[in-house]
């Protein structure tokens, strides 16, 4: 059937449509799980909670329920764990698979996004692992890649020193080479299940892989039958000059980090640089902005509910945060030190000064010099995400997520999270924000497809 004029016409003015996902890798952490609006009488990892949200999220039509993950109890600050264990600081955690598989039974639509270091594992275990979960899931499985820079988690793969940093990217570009190589290995239509003739796949349609390179040697082909997405959908969230880099390389979507607007613009504007150098079309490559953020009915509200995340935990638990996430202990700073000093330091020591470092550098300037109670100031308010919580009315809200969607050339959209409590903040977005939205134009009123990959193209 012939496309009409008028349709042309109206498709042209329709608006794009943003991506939302949601973040629940701290719901439990960071004293959020005893704020008001958490689940009265349930703790981690009561399954139950999992599956309400993953409820919740799909009524509110999101794209994909999204969980960092780490395998070591948190030590670097002061070299001990005492701390993360006392206050909850990014422990305690399980296993993520069979928690996404037990929120898939219970959805349609909603795609789950999992992460996996590089650094640790091997990659044909990754790929048969996430070629078993898209088939259980139906298509709506992504994975997102880390390259690790903590030491807890070295130390429990027998690492005794941090990988270089450039090298960590190379090892992520072999392995999602090879990944690649393996889901590749069956055609789509390998398998044939025939009745009559017993026929159960065609020899003809599955390949080895016979990968050899700096990290791996693998021969496959994979031994499983061909992922519903075809590759599941990768995810990669690289800041840094190298690792914007390597998320043109690898990643399908990528996840950008909640810093200000004209940043996210610049990064934007980098990343499309290296997927054109890439070959690859900017078009169809969108970023995932985390946002934090409380929505509710009135401003005074959301406010006041905004403010309960700088009573969540204590200075200690904010530095033993701090130290693990950047890989860092900075229980050795001086009494006073330049920002430029401080990422001169940690970059020699093979740490990461992404985060808050690189906020307070381009905030205040590297030259600035502050006071070691100073910089645990800023700290308790990075780590609860004050500052980057967005916090106001469904219009307040919309208004904000319009703004930097545009800005940043209306491909990708948003990872909302790091509330201050479930179910009530994820409540506030499928019932409050996501209509707002709709109303504007800018969000799906329906699924209209099953697969993750495909609703994350639907524009």
């Amino acid at each position: 059937m012939p496309i009409s004029p008028q349709w042309v016409k109206g498709a042209a003015m329709a608006k794009r449509r943003m991506h939302l996902g949601y973040d629940f890798s701290y719901s439990h952490m960071a004293g959020r799980w005893r704020m008001p609006g958490a689940w009265p009488g349930r703790t981690f990892p009561d399954i139950e909670m999992y599956e309400e949200l993953a409820r919740i999220a799909e009524r509110g039509l999101l794209d994909i329920i999204f969980s960092g993950d780490g395998t070591g109890v948190p030590d670097t600050w002061r070299g001990s764990r005492d701390a993360a264990v006392e206050w909850g600081v990014n422990w305690p955690r399980q296993d993520l698979q069979p928690i996404a598989v037990a929120m898939s039974r219970v959805t349609q639509r909603v795609g789950f996004g999992l992460t996996y270091s590089t650094t640790f594992l091997h990659p044909y275990y990754i790929a048969r692992l996430m070629n078993t979960l898209d088939h259980i899931t139906g298509g709506r499985i992504a994975m997102n890649m880390v390259t690790s820079t903590r030491r807890s988690d070295y130390a429990n793969f027998g690492m005794d020193e941090l990988m270089d940093h450039s090298a960590r990217y190379d090892r992520m570009e072999e392995f999602v080479d090879v990944c690649r190589k393996l889901w590749d290995s069956a055609e789509p239509d390998a398998m044939v299940w025939n009745r009559e003739t017993g026929q159960v796949g065609d020899p003809a349609k599955v390949h080895d892989v016979r990968h050899e390179g700096r990290f791996f040697k693998v021969t496959g082909p994979l031994n499983t039958p061909p992922s519903p997405q075809g590759r599941p959908m990768l995810i990669q969230a690289g800041g840094s000059p190298r690792g914007i880099r390597a998320s043109a390389y690898v990643a399908d979507h990528v996840f950008g980090a909640d810093m200000a607007l004209a940043l996210q613009v610049k990064q934007r504007q980098k990343l499309d640089e290296a997927l054109v150098a890439l070959g690859r079309d900017p078009q169809t490559c969108g970023i995932l902005w985390q946002t934090p953020l409380v929505v509710a009915e009135t401003e005074a509200e959301a406010l006041r509910r905004r403010d309960l995340l700088l009573q969540a935990i204590p200075p200690e638990a904010v530095g033993a945060y701090l130290s693990y996430n950047c890989g860092y202990d900075f229980s050795k700073l001086p009494a006073s030190f330049s920002l430029r000093e401080l990422h001169a330091e940690i970059v020699a020591s093979q740490a990461s000064p992404m985060g808050l470092l690189h906020e307070l550098s381009q905030k205040l300037g590297p030259d600035t010099v502050l006071t070691r109670a100073e910089f645990f100031e800023h700290g308790l308010r990075d780590v609860v995400n004050y500052e980057t919580t967005l916090a106001g009315t469904p219009a307040q809200i919309a208004d904000r997520l319009e703004e930097a969607f545009i800005a940043t050339g209306e491909r990708g959209g948003f990872m909302l999270g790091h509330v201050v409590s479930m179910p009530q903040d994820v409540i506030g977005i499928a019932d409050l924000l996501v209509p707002e939205l709709q109303r504007r134009g800018r969000f799906r009123t329906e699924y209209r497809y099953r697969t993750l990959k495909e609703n994350m193209l639907d524009d």
